[in-house]
């Protein structure tokens, strides 16, 4: 039985929604969650799920701006510059190295790219790089596809006036059949009100500084050993983030890193977790990934659902 408990993050003054997904029985393994742009963990539910039935205990947060934690308006898509998203990642994860159980990192799309940019951080090396076992990529925001390529104008406009009102709300919408093959997941996102499409001037500027420190390859994962164990899961076909983007940074970025492993997903869109019946493939790798480093590399059938599960939606 997955047990599924809800509660609350403080951090910087702001109280931050959390959710946990717990095995019914022992726990070989903890995951920390980082969400995408315009998402929410909830959304993760039949993935999260799966990995809790074979003892991963998951654990995830709505970020400033996002989800759940938005508790008006004028709080959509306020993140703040990235050193506050990231003070907020590291603050969530610290509690959690606490215990013997193994701890893993992942993070998809916009909180790939965050994770990524977290693995170059020097400041955090020994407080939280170091002591997490493992680090895991879904659909990492390196680069735009081609489909959601912005102008160059449009960059600099934007980033120009992200100085200036910092706190000026956009939206910023993407297609949802641009995100999974399953037109049912597809529909719930259309229909889901807390995937609100807004960003901020200075949260979308931040987004593209990340990005683009990333697919220059000017921001790395630390070296001697701090990273001890790196995937990356991307589609071929995902019209969101760039797969060739994710790829390329693997191969030239990431050398460095020992234990290392790229899977690419043949056909697959953005939204790995939820791209239809496939999807099991997906929870299966992970959950094997993380417990061949947990001291439980036996490969077993996933678990999809069951009980626990209180939110049908994906």
């Amino acid at each position: 039985m997955v047990v599924e408990k809800e509660g609350t993050f403080e951090v910087g003054g702001h109280s931050l929604y959390t959710k946990s997904w717990l095995p019914g029985g022992l726990v070989k393994a903890k995951l920390i969650f980082i969400h995408g742009f315009s998402d929410h963990v909830n959304r993760y539910n039949p993935f999260f799920t799966a990995l809790a039935a074979r003892g991963i205990a998951v654990h995830g947060f709505d970020q400033r701006g996002w989800g759940r934690s938005v508790r008006k308006p004028a709080e959509k898509g306020l993140t703040g510059p990235t050193s506050q998203v990231l003070a907020d990642i590291v603050a969530f994860i610290k509690p959690h190295l606490a215990g013997e159980e193994p701890v893993f990192v992942m993070g998809h799309s916009m909180g790939g790219g965050q994770v990524l940019t977290l693995l170059g951080e020097a400041q955090y090396e020994d407080s939280v790089l170091r002591k997490v076992r493992g680090w895991l990529l879904e659909s990492p925001f390196v680069s735009f596809s081609p489909e959601e390529e912005p102008s160059w104008f449009k960059i600099f406009a934007g980033r120009l006036a992200g100085r200036l009102l910092p706190h000026h709300q956009l939206v910023h919408k993407i297609a949802p059949e641009n995100l999974t093959r399953d037109p049912k997941v597809a529909e719930s996102i259309k229909a889901d009100t807390l995937m609100h499409d807004t960003g901020t001037l200075e949260g979308l500027s931040g987004l593209l500084d990340r990005t683009t420190a990333l697919a220059k390859g000017a921001v790395r994962p630390r070296q001697g050993g701090v990273v001890k164990a790196l995937w990356i899961g991307h589609g071929t076909k995902d019209k969101t983030t760039f797969f060739e983007a994710s790829k390329k940074y693997f191969d030239e970025c990431t050398g460095h890193v020992e234990d290392r492993e790229f899977k690419a997903y043949e056909g697959w869109y953005h939204q790995l977790h939820a791209d239809g019946p496939d999807s099991e493939e997906f929870y299966r790798d992970v959950a094997d990934w993380i417990l061949k480093r947990s001291g439980g590399g036996e490969a077993a059938p996933v678990v999809v659902g069951g009980e626990g599960k209180t939110e049908a939606k994906l």
